[in-house]
Order: C-alpha cells, then sequence, then structure tokens
C-alpha cells in the first residue's frame, strides 16, 4: 500500500528518462568482449586499444572486430545465453517502474548481443545499439544505423540522439565507460562506475558512485526522494525509508 503511494506521489512530479549501458553494466562480464575472445581473431584486442587510445573511432573498431567473427549464428546465441546479468538489475527496474521512470538500454555494443543476453534474462525493455548482421555461413558484419557525424565522442551509436524528452524529463544515465561520456554531460544524474566514474569527477558532473546495482539502487532512490520531497513533504521520511528498504531487498 505505502509503495502505491508513493508511486502516485512521485508521479506528480517531473518525469524521468533513464538511460542504461549494457556491456560492463548491466552485463558486469562484457558479453561483447567475451564473444571477440571467443570467435575472434585475438588481433581484436589491438583494434580495441587502438580505440581507447583515439587512433581509430568506436565505428571503424567495431567494423573490423566484427569482421574478425567466424562463428554461425547458433554457436553465438548459445554462448552468450549463459552470460548472466546483474543480479540486482531486476530490482533497479522494479524501482524505476514504481516511480514511472521510462528505461532504456543504450549501447555501443551489438543489437543481437543484448538481445540475446536480456532474453534469456526474460528481461524486455527498448534497446538501442549497433547492429550484428549474419552474412551467411560464420561471416559477420557490423552496421551503424544510429551514427552520427556532430558525435562529440564518435561513437558508433551516439546515446545523445535517443533522449526522447530532453527538455521536459530528468534524465538519467547509468554507465560506466567512454562511449557514456557524451550522454552523460547532458543529464541531471549520472550512476558511474569505471572511467565514467572518474570523468564525472573531474567534469564536476552530478554523479552516484556504483560498484552494481546492489548500491546504484539504494543511491538512486535517495536521489528521488530529495527531489521530490516537496511533494508529499509530511511523508517524507516513511517514504524514503520504504523505497529504500524495497530497493535494497527487492
Amino acid at each position: 500500500m505505502l509503495r502505491d503511494e508513493l508511486g502516485r506521489a512521485l508521479g506528480a512530479s517531473s518525469p524521468i528518462d533513464v538511460y542504461v549501458d549494457f556491456d560492463g553494466t548491466i552485463a558486469p562480464d562484457e558479453p561483447t568482449d567475451r564473444l571477440f575472445d571467443r570467435f575472434a581473431d585475438p588481433s581484436w584486442r589491438s583494434i580495441d586499444r587502438a580505440w581507447l587510445e583515439g587512433r581509430l573511432s568506436s565505428a571503424e573498431a567495431m567494423a573490423h572486430n566484427v569482421a574478425l567473427l567466424r562463428a554461425t549464428p547458433e554457436e553465438v546465441v548459445g554462448f552468450l545465453r549463459r552470460i548472466p546479468v546483474d543480479p540486482d538489475f531486476p530490482s533497479f527496474l522494479d524501482l524505476c517502474r514504481r516511480i514511472g521512470a521510462r528505461v532504456s538500454v543504450v549501447s555501443d555494443g551489438l543489437d543481437l548481443v543484448l538481445r540475446t543476453v536480456l532474453g534469456a534474462a526474460g528481461i524486455d525493455l527498448p534497446c538501442f545499439a549497433n547492429q550484428l548482421v549474419w552474412r551467411g555461413g560464420d561471416r559477420w558484419q557490423a552496421r551503424f544505423p544510429h551514427r552520427r557525424a556532430d558525435c562529440t565522442f564518435q561513437m558508433g551509436n551516439c546515446k545523445c540522439a535517443h533522449r526522447r524528452r530532453a527538455g521536459t524529463a530528468l534524465n538519467v544515465m547509468v554507465g560506466d565507460g567512454r562511449s557514456d561520456f557524451c550522454i552523460a554531460e547532458r543529464c541531471q544524474l549520472v550512476i558511474a562506475k569505471g572511467s565514467l566514474l572518474r570523468r564525472c569527477r573531474e567534469q564536476h558532473l552530478p554523479h552516484i558512485a556504483m560498484s552494481g546495482f546492489a548500491d546504484a539502487n539504494a543511491g538512486f532512490a535517495g536521489w528521488i526522494m530529495r527531489h521530490r520531497r516537496a511533494v508529499a513533504p509530511a511523508r517524507g521520511a516513511a517514504l524514503a525509508a520504504d523505497m529504500l528498504e524495497g530497493s535494497i531487498c527487492g
């Protein structure tokens, strides 16, 4: 009952759009890297390093790496279905649902990887990523339908382009790496780890540090209550306590 009351109270305030990275965030085991480790020539690591050092764009690196893959669709899907998501991610989704937040997965990885790993976990969300296209046999090609020439960090998938209500909603980004830098600068809150956390600290972006969704859930719940306490001030403390308990215990 109290959680329903919380949802009504928070729903009366500004809407929230939440954008979540995939590799390293929803799926801490980096499924795209594991796919390349399993089925691509080891030279893919040198290509990835060239991207991290700024010698290749994200799209160039991904295109080269995908061209190195040698696996049938059945082998790819069978391998990916065994890779887990963060066990506390479903609790994060439940928290977002209770406050009426829209959640989208935005990734500079590959769509087949996202769909397979999330599908195996029983998670259905809007996803925006680069395309992994089967060319027959064991050959693949990468395509970049969301690439933008004006992307500050030259990503294959410009995450900024997927913000649906940039001027009317509170925008929240959850991520861990370089592909999240650009959209993070346009959000009211960043929930971050890894190099994204370092970037937030260097650029003084509003953020919450996370090691995984277990601590992200509690931090996000507290942030929401601080920003929306005026909606139901008399109930603030009780609602915050219930929300924190629900986010931690799931």
